[in-house]
């Protein structure tokens, strides 16, 4: 009988101890470059949170974006079945590639592209709301609002959405007197992740997927 195979924390290094790192945009998938690890590599980019690979051509620790100031803020983290190969799920500062483009398979010339804005990421979090409905851990706020159901979780929706609008206002007298706004941005801000949050929930309540949202709202576009 085979044994089962057990997940492993880090690579199998290679005979010269070293693996391949796929760089990839954690906004929209895109694969920006290719480079490798080695352990030391491996252990200051989880130490930092900042991506670092083996230099090849300088045998050393090469921290990208170290003379360019285009880092990569590392994720995620995946190995391949064979843990023999590193994905990495980074948001880039800046363009990747040394031509100054958004991928190094991007063709020569080709301009870098606007920075996203990052919402593959609500792709986690409907992953964790829609495993809360599911499993209802006791103790989670989630699982709280799941369970008062349409009214619980729809009064949240508008209690979220008005606090959006009072905060946007109070950033609009901000910016008409020419007053800081580092507040009322942040308070906007954060109103405005309460409301993307308790919608989703809401939509998990009724078995809704977001999915079916994102095509009407495709649908409206090409219209």
């Amino acid at each position: 009988m085979t044994a089962p195979i057990t997940p492993r924390s880090e690579p199998f290094w290679g005979p010269n101890g070293l693996v391949p790192a796929i760089v990839q945009d954690v906004a929209d998938g895109r694969v920006l470059m290719l480079a490798w690890m080695d352990e030391e590599a491996w252990r200051v980019t989880h130490q930092t949170g900042i991506v670092h690979f083996h230099s090849r051509s300088r045998d050393r620790l090469w921290r990208k974006g170290e003379t360019s100031g285009h880092e990569l803020l590392l994720r995620d983290v995946r190995l391949d079945c064979d843990a023999d190969a590193i994905l990495l799920g980074v948001e880039a500062v800046g363009p990747t590639c040394h031509r100054h483009t958004r991928s190094c398979f991007d063709p020569d010339g080709a301009p870098a592209e606007p920075t996203t804005q990052g919402f593959g990421w609500l792709e986690s979090l409907w992953t964790t709301i829609a495993s809360r409905a599911v499993e209802r851990p006791a103790g989670s706020y989630t699982t709280t609002l799941l369970d008062g159901g349409v009214d619980v979780a729809g009064r949240k929706v508008t209690e979220e959405a008005t606090e959006v609008l009072i905060a946007a206002k109070d950033d609009a007298a901000a910016e008409s007197t020419a007053a800081d706004r580092t507040a009322t941005h942040e308070a906007l801000t954060g109103e405005a992740a309460d409301l993307l949050y308790h919608a989703l929930v809401l939509l998990a309540e009724r078995s809704v997927a977001p999915s079916d949202v994102i095509d009407v709202l495709r649908g409206r576009h090409r219209g």
